[in-house]
């Protein structure tokens, strides 16, 4: 399911979670709630291209993930994860879950 919700600073926002409720991608802040709405669909769209899933490893020896629609830009990223396999997991997981997943609105 994606959350979309307004942050305090009154940015439009939207979180994919897993079945099991656990954040698997997170987006950046959208000035218009239709732009974040554009955004849903563009993770739908991109997650189901392996390539357009960019994984890293960070300073700090953890593992991440961007995922990035068609023109470069990133629509998505996801939490930190220990190891390399466990962010594959999570690639994994938003393959799955994003291009069926149902919009809910939320508080933040």
């Amino acid at each position: 399911m994606f959350e979309m919700y307004q942050d305090k600073a009154g940015e439009y926002r939207f979180r994919l979670k897993a079945k099991n409720g656990q954040n698997i991608l997170a987006s950046q802040g959208y000035s218009q709630k239709s732009s974040c709405q554009n955004g849903i669909e563009s993770v739908k769209k991109n997650s189901q291209d392996e390539s357009m899933f960019e994984l890293k490893q960070s300073g700090n020896e953890k593992w991440m993930f961007n995922l990035k629609a068609t023109n470069g830009q990133v629509i998505g990223t996801s939490q930190m994860y220990e190891s390399e396999s466990g962010a594959k997991n999570g690639i994994q997981s938003v393959m799955t879950n994003a291009p069926e997943a149902s919009v809910e609105e939320v508080e933040s």
